[in-house]
């Protein structure tokens, strides 16, 4: 049975939570903020695979989310980004995204990105001023996008059949 319908809900990665930390060596008597970034959350990619052939592994699993970013650390420390999720699709799918923008996907080794991840909060390093030396604040991480999206594929046929009218094209095909 071909399927050529698929409605899937994406999630991209949330951004990681800045860090709230202080500097603290020996012999230092005063340390000062060193809270690193959080990471990028993952996006959501479609990409088209010309060796799927239509949308049946839609039907099984309809979520897909990308993993978060990671949290910032002490010692001006990042945390990493998260990995974009890639999806694959046969080739001729048309995508229509939540916010009604479509996408077709034909050549193959075509991707579209359909929603971005959060962007990670700042840790308390970023807030230092010289006013105000010791920020005991952060930021936490923006969520990602998510919504859900209506797959479609375009067909083409393999054989045409032309001809003129009353030239019998259907009873040919009512016998074959």
């Amino acid at each position: 049975m071909l399927f050529d319908r698929a409605r899937i809900f994406v999630q991209a990665g949330a951004g990681g939570d800045g860090c709230l930390s202080f500097r603290r060596e020996a012999h230092v008597p005063h340390g000062g903020p060193d809270g690193g970034d959080g990471g990028r959350g993952g996006d959501v990619i479609l990409l088209c695979d010309d060796s799927k052939r239509d949308l049946q592994s839609f039907k099984r699993s309809a979520h897909y989310k990308a993993p978060r970013g990671g949290h910032g650390q002490g010692a001006q420390r990042h945390g990493a980004d998260g990995e974009d999720l890639v999806v694959h699709v046969p080739p001729g799918t048309q995508i229509t995204a939540a916010d009604g923008t479509v996408h077709d996907l034909v050549v193959p080794g075509s991707s579209v990105r359909i929603v971005r991840g959060g962007s990670g909060g700042r840790g308390n390093r970023v807030f230092a001023t010289a006013t105000r030396q010791a920020p005991r604040f952060r930021e936490r991480g923006l969520e990602g996008q998510e919504g859900w999206i209506q797959l479609e594929l375009k067909l083409l046929a393999d054989v045409g059949l032309v001809g003129l009218p009353n030239a019998g094209k259907s009873s040919l095909l009512s016998r074959l």
